[in-house]
């Protein structure tokens, strides 16, 4: 007699599914924009211009180094100007009467900007009325005729010229602080800080200032680059350096006689400054969306 064995039935085993959790935001591998990167390389080389001139320019800018008017070539590789200077020499000299310029007038702004911005947002009332209504009244006048109109009362010259473009700066900056400490000061952590017995100084300065500071420093990167463009506006207009010493402005005023028979002579120095205007926007916009 043989026994019989009887199997039990397998029961499948369900697949095992593996969830991993996702990635967060801040450690995702960032890629940088080429445009910023460009960006990036325009202003640091204009930098390098401005701090080592007599390193980085070819020939001497304030003699003649060849014939007048000569083409870009090799040799000269933005041409001469008409009494044969290199111009792309006296262009690498020129960045830093721009470059200091834009500087002093960008930190007067802020400077000047910011405060009126922190006293109106923090005191309030008829404080805030009376600074916000000059600070319209400075938005109302178009930045290149207030810098005209301050540049006339000062006179010529790099100094004045720079402070004229920073007092039409001045609102600009004042608005947005106010904006922004208003906004700060509403926040819980700020409210927590006063009821802990802290200082409205030390409150202003720990809290709300450093938390307001991203979209100023945004704003003067762009005021950077309009307050190039201004100051060279007012080298053209003969309210900048005075002759020979090289300031883009006025290189490019020397050439505008010439534009038919020498286009280099203001075409290049041109678009250096559009090139530096439109790096400074782009590293503006960078710096402002990273919120």
């Amino acid at each position: 007699m043989t026994a019989t064995t009887t199997r039990e039935p397998v029961t499948p085993v369900a697949p095992v599914t593996v969830t991993t959790a996702p990635v967060p935001a801040g450690r995702r591998r960032r890629t940088v924009p080429v445009g910023l990167v460009l960006a990036w390389a325009v202003i640091a080389t204009v930098l390098l211009w401005a701090v080592l001139p007599g390193v980085l320019a070819p020939f001497d800018a304030y003699s003649s180094v060849g014939p007048g008017l000569q083409a870009p070539g090799g040799e000269h590789l933005f041409g001469t100007d008409a009494n044969g200077r290199d111009l792309f020499s006296r262009v690498v000299h020129g960045a830093s009467e721009s470059l200091a310029g834009a500087l002093v007038a960008v930190s007067v702004g802020l400077t000047v900007g910011t405060v009126l911005g922190v006293v109106a947002g923090t005191v309030g009332g008829a404080v805030e009325e009376v600074l916000m209504r000059v600070v319209d009244v400075l938005l109302a006048i178009p930045g290149l005729l207030l810098a005209l109109t301050v540049v006339v009362l000062l006179g010529p010259g790099t100094v004045n010229a720079a402070l004229a473009v920073g007092v039409g700066a001045v609102a600009g900056f004042a608005r947005l602080v106010r904006a922004e400490v208003v906004q700060v000061r509403a926040t819980e952590y700020v409210e927590a800080a006063y009821g802990s017995g802290g200082r409205v100084l030390s409150v202003l300065w720990r809290h709300v200032l450093r938390n307001s500071l991203r979209p100023v420093v945004a704003l003067a990167a762009m005021q950077l680059g309009t307050a190039i463009l201004a100051l060279s506006t007012l080298g053209f207009l003969g309210y900048g350096v005075t002759p020979p010493d090289p300031e883009w402005g006025m290189i490019i005023a020397q050439g505008r006689d010439l534009l038919a028979a020498a286009w280099w002579v203001t075409t290049l120095p041109g678009l250096v400054i559009v090139a530096v205007v439109l790096s400074a926007n782009r590293v503006s916009r960078s710096l402002g969306s990273e919120r």
